[in-house]
C-alpha cells in the first residue's frame, strides 16, 4: 500500500510525470483502454491509490472523479482525464470560494460523451425553461444549472443530491431533475422525460498551467503523440478495392474523410487498379453500395489498430 510520505516523495520528483484519473465510474475503463492501446504498462490493481508505469516515468492517481479538476489546478498532479461536466462545475465551484482554477486543456479525448439535461416526470406539459420557474431541481451540478436559469432570468430552488437524482421527483423531494443522461433508459424507467439540453461533455485531458521539467515535458509529448494516434486510428478505417480507372475521380469523391489514395495496377487488366485508402470518418452501407455501383469490387473495409502521422 502507497504512504502519504511516499506520494509525498513521489510529487518532488522531476522526472516523473505524474497523472490523476476517475477511480471507478463511466470513464474508468475508457481511460485505461486508452493506456493501454498506447502502450502504457500500469502496475498494480485498481484498488492501490497510486500506481506506477511498467515502461514509462508515469505515476497514475486514481481519485474520485470531482478531485481530478482541483488536484491538477493545485498542482499536485501534472495530468487529469475527466469530464468536462465535472471540470466546469468544479471551476465554478473553486471561482465562488475564491480558489485557483487556472488549468490548460491538452485534449479532447474521443469518449465519456453525455449530456446534462432537465428532466420532469412523463406527464408535466414543458413549455420551455420557463416551466422551471419557482420549481425545486434536483442536481448534482447545481452552478452549471445556476448559470444557464439566471441567465434566462429564471428562479428556482436547487436540490442538491450526490446520487440517484433520478428517483428525486418520485420521492417527493423535487419538481424536477437535471442529470447527466446518456441512453435515457434510467430517466424512462423512472418516469422521467428528457426535455432539455444545458451542457454536453465528453472526457478531456487537462494539465497544470505550469511548465513542465523538461524530462516530464519529454514524456507528456510522447504520449500526446500516442493519444492521438490511437484515436485516428479509432475513427479511420483502411479500404481496399479494385476499380475502374475511368470512374477514379468518382469515388474518391464519395469515400469520407479519405487521404491520397495508393493506386496499384493490376496484373493482366489496363482498365482496372487497386485502390487503398485510409478514410478518417465512418463507413455506411449506403457508401459501400454507391462504391459498389460505379464498378468497385473486392471492397474490404479493415480497421485500423494503430496510427501516427
Amino acid at each position: 500500500m502507497t504512504t502519504c510520505n511516499q506520494m509525498t516523495t513521489q510529487g518532488k520528483d522531476k522526472t516523473r510525470l505524474r497523472i490523476a484519473i476517475q477511480k471507478s465510474g463511466r470513464l474508468t475503463e475508457d481511460t485505461l483502454k486508452l493506456f493501454r492501446s498506447s502502450g502504457i504498462k500500469i502496475t498494480s490493481n485498481k484498488d492501490h491509490l497510486l500506481s506506477h508505469a511498467e515502461n514509462l516515468p508515469l505515476d497514475v492517481l486514481r481519485v474520485r472523479d470531482d478531485d481530478i479538476p482541483g488536484l491538477v489546478m493545485d498542482r499536485v498532479v501534472d495530468w487529469g482525464i475527466v469530464g468536462q461536466n465535472v471540470l466546469e462545475e468544479t471551476t465554478m465551484q473553486r471561482d465562488s470560494e475564491g480558489l485557483y482554477t487556472g488549468y490548460n486543456e491538452v485534449l479532447k479525448l474521443n469518449f465519456g460523451d453525455c449530456r446534462l439535461s432537465v428532466a420532469i416526470p412523463t406527464e408535466q406539459e414543458w413549455q420551455g425553461l420557463s416551466s422551471l420557474e419557482g420549481k425545486k431541481i434536483a442536481t448534482t451540478y447545481p452552478h452549471l444549472l445556476k448559470r444557464v436559469l439566471k441567465k434566462n432570468g429564471i428562479s428556482f430552488k436547487a436540490v442538491l443530491l450526490t446520487g440517484s437524482v433520478e428517483v428525486a421527483p418520485r420521492a417527493g423531494l423535487a419538481d424536477a431533475i437535471c442529470d447527466l443522461v446518456c441512453t435515457g433508459a434510467t430517466l424512462q424507467s423512472n418516469g422521467l422525460k428528457e426535455v432539455e439540453t444545458i451542457f454536453e461533455s465528453k472526457a478531456v485531458l487537462i494539465s497544470r498551467d505550469q511548465e513542465l521539467y523538461p524530462e516530464k515535458k519529454k514524456t507528456a509529448d510522447l504520449l500526446i503523440e500516442r493519444f492521438k494516434g490511437v484515436m485516428s486510428a479509432a475513427e479511420s478505417r483502411y479500404i481496399m478495392m479494385n476499380a475502374p480507372k475511368n470512374r477514379l475521380e468518382e469515388i474518391r469523391a464519395i469515400l469520407p474523410g479519405a487521404e491520397n489514395p495508393s493506386i496499384i495496377e493490376l496484373e493482366g487488366n489496363k482498365e482496372r487498379v487497386a485502390l487503398h485508402v485510409v478514410s478518417r470518418e465512418k463507413l455506411f452501407w449506403e457508401t459501400l453500395e454507391q462504391l459498389k455501383s460505379l464498378g468497385a469490387t473486392s471492397i474490404l473495409v479493415v480497421p485500423i489498430e494503430k496510427m501516427l502521422g
